[in-house]
């Protein structure tokens, strides 16, 4: 989820200063603090770090440090008991302001649509690992469905369980992605490392839409490729897009993120990319050892701003290293990670001179 309140007050201003209007720190400053909730919005829950995928553009594969670990089940508990969903005229002004000012109507099918549609209200439980890899989390999901919290993840399509996906399907799993890269075998192995197939994962997502119909299950299965700029990728993903055609499926092409990590920082069209930051005002993200840092995007746990296991997250939303880290954001602190290993402009880059 991301604070839907805080995008619609923030919009006019976030324009203004990225098209050149230049504000001092001092009222940018409050004028963002003035705009944020006191009360946190979960955007991820990493349940667990673990994955045996080999992705060649993700930085997990080569850079990441931290041990793998699974959430304990307490902690998972203790974290979605301290949110609530999105009520109906909450959600309702937010697709009418999408519609308004994005000009993206609610039956789209693309990149933006799923980042404005989707994502602001549901709980996203990957992170860097597959969720399909942690037994608890049909478990998850039906707490989520208990307490009216949408859920959503992302996993490799050869990982599919089978069972325990139709669990989470059963249990109300709002939406599931699968990465798909290739209808080639050989080339989808060459994306995602040798234990990923797209044979044998493309039958398994066929079974899938076939329980999900015969059983009336509500769960979206969407279907992405991630454009890694390749010379074959556009003809691969109409591919792609043929080999799910008249199905029950979601199926867009997908912005590559992390392309800070091969020096590679081609455009995008991607609303979330060409924006600035906003995740130190507008949502949290707790990881597989229940430590709160900035966003999904912080693969070693560096820039740690909490513990969900000892703190509320309350006190972690409105503590001391929260308000130093938005601060930092403005500063463009050196060796910070948000500064020098991230593909979004950080606010203070706008700032006046």
């Amino acid at each position: 989820m991301i604070d839907i309140d805080f995008y619609q007050k923030v919009y006019d201003l976030k324009y203004k200063v990225m098209n050149g209007q230049k504000y001092s720190k001092a009222e940018l400053l409050e004028k963002l603090e003035s705009y944020r909730s006191p009360e946190p919005v979960v955007y991820n829950i990493e349940t667990t770090n673990a994955c045996n995928m080999r992705c060649e553009m993700c930085p997990r594969t080569t850079m990441m440090t931290r041990p793998i670990e699974t959430m304990q089940k307490d902690t998972f508990e203790k974290v979605i008991n301290q949110l609530r969903p999105w009520t109906e005229s909450e959600w309702s002004a937010w697709e009418k302001f999408v519609l308004e000012k994005y000009e993206i109507d609610r039956n789209d099918v693309s990149e933006n649509h799923f980042f404005l549609y989707v994502i602001p209200k549901v709980i996203v439980l990957h992170g860097y690992g597959d969720p399909l890899l942690d037994k608890n989390i049909p478990d998850y999901v039906a707490m989520m469905t208990k307490r009216g919290l949408k859920s959503y993840f992302s996993c490799n399509p050869a990982n599919i369980n089978l069972e325990r996906t139709i669990e989470t399907f059963e249990n109300g799993l709002d939406y599931i992605k699968y990465s798909v890269e290739s209808v080639d075998d050989l080339r989808h192995k060459e994306v995602r490392g040798q234990q990923s197939n797209f044979s044998e994962s493309y039958q398994k997502i066929l079974k899938l839409l076939d329980v999900k119909a015969q059983r009336n299950l509500k769960t979206t299965i969407v279907i992405t490729m991630i454009n890694l700029n390749k010379t074959w990728q556009q003809e691969e993903f109409q591919k792609v897009k043929d080999a799910f055609k008249g199905m029950d499926a979601y199926v867009y092409l997908k912005s590559q993120d992390q392309m800070w990590y091969e020096d590679n920082r081609q455009t995008t069209q991607s609303i979330h990319w060409l924006e600035f930051c906003q995740f130190p005002w507008s949502s949290m993200t707790i990881k597989s050892n229940g430590e709160s840092v900035e966003c999904v995007e912080d693969f070693n746990n560096e820039i740690v701003l909490g513990d969900a296991k000892t703190q509320s997250l309350h006190d972690i939303w409105n503590g001391e290293k929260y308000k130093r880290f938005r601060l930092d954001h403005f500063d463009l602190t050196p060796g910070l990670k948000c500064t020098e290993q991230c593909d979004m402009r950080l606010i203070g880059s706008f700032l006046a001179s």
